[in-house]
């Protein structure tokens, strides 16, 4: 499909010309390393998972029609009032792998309410046959759906629920979304829900070549994933995010193959002038008195450090959450992924050293715990999923530290059960001390035992790097995190459902050498090279470079005991002294300065690219 202009977005095409039988050849052998690495479903998975799916399309229809009945709605009526399913992520861009979840927004009329999808479709879900383990899911503490995990033919299927209730008495089987009129008259969740797949739609309507676009965004996500810069979350950029940043790629090369799409991907990408937003389309205006995306309008919108823009009304930021630091890491990313792809089309390297392993647990000295703990597995989801969804906010106040060059997100956490025989276990396993003698134990270890107790856990890591210390400097050098750390816990603790007595959270350093086992794959820890302690200082004392607030049942804040550990844990050769701050590092202190400056092929320029417009 093309526009008004000719062509299909803001800009012409940089390239027009069909991809040549080198770009072609790299293509297939793209397609072979990604079976290779199982990104695509088999036959009988797909098969059961539409399967699947009609299964729950008729159960949202029987779920509005017993809603309509209590409702008082007579028979007729309620038969009527319908009810649609739209698939919207990777399952709806055509790129989900095996076992993938699968995003359902579940679409009401008017008269079915938030709470009846939280009480009377979850019954109806627990009772469907083949269904396993369904719960809430919780964003930022509030429930925004259920995963049901389905089991047919020994294959699961895994689907995220959410709910838009439209302005309408009746949802017919021939709703479409793309009307934005539909949008009126909806509160801000709603629009929120419904947008998730219409952008999805807007997305690959405004593709030249949908297959070119799934077989490159394939390749993009799974080097994303890899290279463990794939979490919104956590400053990083999310799926919408880069199936937006492929999308541009495919309508700047309208004709080329997916090999030449992800060649220029990175290379555009890190020569992008950015704040300059990505954009598929111009912004549009829309019928509803809703914010849409205008840096010119709002000073948050112009704060945006990479502004990738959904091409559905009302148009909103991507990667809003977005931090100095991690810009600097995708950058990097881009460019290495640059240099491995030209290696790929010349013939002296392979597309599976794009999918290497990220190298997060090798790359740094000094590393933040962040600790989440609770009592409750059910509790435990919720405040881990807090704790988390705050971990952006102690990167950006990290990035002001004297010294501290950049604070590193990994985009997961690690969840850990551990069951404790005494107070003091339960304690350190809290504070991330978790002895072999605790983690061997079983739950039926600690049976009859009056002390007993399970301690759900799951911590979160920051990368550390600091400024290399002058030549010429003399005594320590200073760098206190005290401050970002107790602001960090002072604001996960104004939770609206935070209970002292039950949920904990700590945050300490650790080095390199003092990383869990379980951060490492079998094997992996001991390719690591061992970092040897600068000779200055004696590290961090003991105050201030942990922030102990654990839970406890029986605990006083008189009574929390010192940090576990020893001066050892903290960042040698530095020492605490009051809280510095200064503007953010600039520059990225790469490790590997040796990846030359991506260029695109002889003839082609991304300057056109720089003719996009931004929200008037």
């Amino acid at each position: 499909m093309t526009t008004e202009t000719g062509h299909l977005g803001v800009t012409p095409p940089i390239s027009t010309a069909e991809s040549n039988e080198r770009e072609k050849e790299v293509t297939a052998s793209l397609m072979e390393e990604l079976r290779q690495q199982n990104t695509f479903e088999s036959v009988e998975e797909a098969r059961t998972r539409e399967s699947v799916l009609g299964r729950v399309a008729a159960l949202v229809k029987k779920f509005v029609y017993q809603v309509s009945l209590q409702r008082g709605l007579s028979e007729a009526a309620a038969s009527a009032a319908g009810g649609k399913i739209f698939t919207f992520g990777s399952y709806r861009l055509g790129v989900h792998g095996p076992g993938s979840d699968i995003d359902t927004l579940c679409v009401v009329p008017k008269h079915v309410s938030r709470e009846d999808f939280f009480e009377v479709f979850e019954n109806m879900l627990r009772s469907m046959e083949d269904a396993t383990d369904v719960s809430q899911t919780i964003i930022l503490g509030r429930p925004r759906g259920f995963r049901s995990n389905h089991q047919d033919q020994n294959i699961r299927h895994t689907f995220r629920f959410l709910m838009a209730r439209l302005a309408l008495s009746s949802i017919p089987d021939d709703l479409s979304l793309k009307d934005d009129n539909l949008l009126r008259n909806l509160d801000e969740r709603c629009v929120r829900s419904l947008n998730g797949s219409r952008v999805n739609d807007e997305i690959l309507r405004l593709v030249p070549n949908v297959q070119v676009y799934r077989d490159s965004l394939r390749c993009i996500k799974l080097w994303a994933q890899r290279r463990a810069i794939y979490s919104n979350v956590n400053g990083f950029f999310g799926g919408v995010a880069w199936a937006i940043l492929v999308a541009r790629i495919c309508q700047l090369y309208p004709n080329a193959v997916a090999g030449a799409i992800v060649s220029r991907f990175f290379i555009i990408m890190y020569q992008w002038s950015w704040p300059q937003p990505v954009l598929l389309k111009q912004i549009e205006e829309g019928p509803l008195q809703v914010r849409v995306w205008n840096p010119k309008l709002y000073p948050a919108d112009r704060s945006h450090r990479m502004p990738i823009i959904t091409p559905a009304y009302p148009a909103m930021c991507a990667t809003h959450n977005v931090t100095q630091s991690t810009q600097m890491i995708v950058t990097e990313e881009f460019k290495k992924g640059a240099d491995i792809v030209d290696r790929v089309i010349v013939g002296t390297a392979s597309w599976s050293e794009l999918f290497a392993k990220h190298d997060f647990f090798h790359k740094y000295r000094y590393y933040l715990q962040v600790i989440a703990s609770t009592g409750d597995s059910e509790l435990h989801i919720k405040w881990a999923g807090t704790v988390e969804s705050r971990i952006r906010q102690l990167v950006m106040k990290l990035e002001y530290v004297d010294s501290l060059i950049l604070a590193h997100p990994f985009i997961k956490g690690f969840e850990q059960v551990s069951h404790c025989i005494s107070e003091e276990e339960m304690r350190a396993v809290a504070q991330g001390q978790i002895t072999d003698a605790v983690a061997k134990r079983t739950k039926a270890d600690i049976e009859g035992i009056e002390e007993g107790s399970t301690v759900y856990s799951t911590t979160f890591y920051i990368g550390l790097l600091v400024e290399p210390k002058p030549i010429n400097s003399v005594g320590p050098r200073k760098l206190d995190i005290s401050y970002p750390t107790t602001e960090f816990t002072k604001l996960v603790r104004m939770w609206e459902k935070y209970d002292e007595s039950s949920m904990g959270i700590f945050v300490r350093n650790i080095k390199s050498s003092g990383l869990p086992d379980y951060v490492f794959d079998e094997g992996e820890r001991q390719t690591s090279k061992t970092l040897k302690r600068p000779k200055s200082g004696k590290g961090f004392g003991k105050t201030n470079n942990t922030s102990p607030d654990l839970p406890n049942k029986k605990r006083r804040r008189s009574e929390v005991p010192a940090p576990v550990g020893n001066e050892d844990d903290g960042i040698p050769g530095l020492s605490l002294s009051s809280a510095t701050s200064a503007a953010p590092r600039d520059q990225y202190a790469s490790t590997d300065r040796l990846v030359r400056t991506p260029q695109l092929p002889f003839g082609e320029s991304a300057a056109v690219t720089t003719g996009a417009v931004a929200a008037q």
